[in-house]
């Protein structure tokens, strides 16, 4: 097919309010919770597990190949070891901080160094809200919730799989999700990843809309992949890798450990091990294309060692959140992990408490990319209505904190102020209150501050029935961003035509 040369990377919003800030601007200081020595520790067994035990590029000769070209030889077929100054120096290849485009610039977003973006829950195959209940997601539903992380000013980027639309076949739900979000919201978002031609219809797709020249030189979309811990990496991994990275474009290379279970029961052994694996990912994609933007993930997790069942919120991966990030920055890689994480299925005071802090550790380590920023439920197997938009509340307060921090301007010490309140008065009324009233205070959209008698009066709601009254709201409100009819045909007539080129499949 093909492609315009330009393409309207131009197009901007035509609404009367201002956009959001497209990212956060951390000012703050990082939580560090390791010294220098302890962080050294930590980098000589990586190095140790880099060069003696080393990961499995597993059913995929390709890739075993680059790595045979760049003088590294694989050990029983498939396993990579390589000098630790090797790994190290590749992985500096990748940029510290780069821009992903949206089709809208003014929602382009940056990731790494002292920015930080969230975005919604990514892959959950079912969907829950107050009325309906859990059920399987379908399109209908995934086209509710591009839009809600659309119109949602503190979610940054849209993801790809906010939830499974279970309802079209698996070899072509990726093209509508794709189409869903390149046309009902003009924020950037993730490719597919789980099979090759889905990675390269995505990267196809990202073409129409930004054009080859902008793609040859600029990051326009990403895939998210998981290793398969312990220590191997398969081929959807090596083939996302070569599809995303190959064209310019970015990868996020998670492992996704349960301590016990996919690594060691201790902590610290799992965060060695989950470098590892993402460092020796890292330095495949430099060796596919140096300069590829690379983010560096940590999803570690506890879990009940009676049960199996992974546990959130506890306090060894909220410690691997802190540690990982001091890690990552010490690599000088952009990090994702964490996320508003639970294993409870509604929102209640368990979703509550673990979400809570899950993201407040997250926030504080500094991660630049948090893909499960809202909606998470159930272990990530639900994705909930009123989870995204309750989430999405509280993320607001974060951005607070984040990129205004303290201030201490001479108007925030109000020294005018005290020369108008007499001592044993009230400050409600003075210049400096209403000069600064609208702005003074984080006001969450979704608590309820007025006393019992005037929540009464209000039907006794909780915050479950305000966040589902707010997301219907919202969705009554949506207006399609504005795109070109000529660019949204051409996405159409892809996709048309890739359905008609590939079998039905459920699996």
């Amino acid at each position: 097919m093909a492609r315009r040369s330009k393409r309207r990377t131009n197009e901007v919003s035509k609404r009367k309010t201002a956009l959001a800030s497209p990212h956060v601007k951390r000012i703050i200081p990082y939580y560090d919770v390791l010294d220098e020595e302890q962080m050294q520790k930590i980098d000589a067994h990586v190095d140790w597990m880099l060069e003696n035990v080393g990961c499995a590029f597993r059913d995929d000769p390709y890739a075993l190949e680059i790595w045979r070209k760049a003088g590294i030889k694989p050990v029983d077929d498939d396993i990579i070891r390589a000098p630790a100054d090797f790994i190290r120096d590749l992985c500096s290849k990748a940029p510290s901080k780069f821009t992903q485009l949206a089709r809208n610039p003014e929602r382009s977003i940056t990731i790494g160094e002292g920015n930080q973006v969230f975005g919604p829950i990514f892959g959950a195959p079912f969907v829950r809200d107050l009325k309906n209940g859990r059920r399987y997601g379908d399109m209908e539903s995934l086209h509710k919730l591009v839009k809600l992380t659309y119109m949602h000013p503190n979610l940054h980027q849209g993801g790809l799989v906010t939830c499974e639309p279970c309802d079209v076949p698996v070899s072509k739900r990726h093209l509508d999700m794709l189409l869903a979000h390149m046309t009902m919201s003009d924020k950037p978002h993730l490719g597919a990843i789980i099979e090759k031609t889905r990675a390269e219809d995505s990267v196809a797709m990202t073409e129409i809309v930004f054009g080859k020249e902008v793609m040859e030189n600029n990051c326009c979309i990403m895939g998210n992949v998981n290793t398969n811990s312990p220590l191997l990496v398969d081929k959807v991994v090596t083939e996302a890798v070569v599809a995303y990275c190959s064209k310019g474009q970015g990868i996020i290379v998670v492992p996704f450990i349960l301590s016990g279970a996919m690594g060691p029961v201790s902590t610290v052994a799992s965060i060695a091990q989950a470098l590892c694996e993402a460092m020796m990912v890292c330095a495949f994609s430099q060796l596919v294309k140096p300069g590829a933007p690379f983010i560096l993930g940590n999803f570690l997790s506890s879990m009940s060692l009676k049960s199996g069942a992974p546990t959130f919120g506890m306090p060894e991966p909220i410690l691997s959140n802190y540690v990982v990030g001091q890690m990552a920055r010490r690599l000088n890689l952009p990090l994702r992990c964490g996320g508003s994480l639970t294993a409870s299925k509604i929102e209640d005071a368990q979703a509550a408490y673990e979400s809570a802090d899950s993201m407040h550790s997250t926030m504080l380590a500094g991660a630049n990319y948090v893909i499960h920023s809202a909606g998470w439920l159930e272990g990530g197997l639900c994705t909930g209505f009123e989870k995204l938009i309750m989430d999405a509340d509280r993320l607001g307060s974060y951005q607070k904190i984040l990129d205004q921090g303290l201030d201490l301007s001479e108007e925030a010490f109000a020294k005018d102020a005290y020369n108008e309140v007499l001592p044993g008065g009230h400050f409600l009324g003075s210049n400096h209150t209403m000069r600064n009233y609208q702005t003074a205070f984080y006001e969450p959209k979704l608590s309820n501050s007025e006393n019992v008698e005037s929540w009464e009066e209000l039907g006794s709601k909780d915050m479950r029935q305000r966040a589902y009254e707010r997301w219907n709201q919202m969705l009554e409100e949506y207006e399609k961003p504005p795109i070109d009819s000529a660019l949204e045909e051409e996405l159409k007539d892809y996709v048309a035509r890739r359905k008609s080129e590939l079998p039905d499949a459920w699996y």
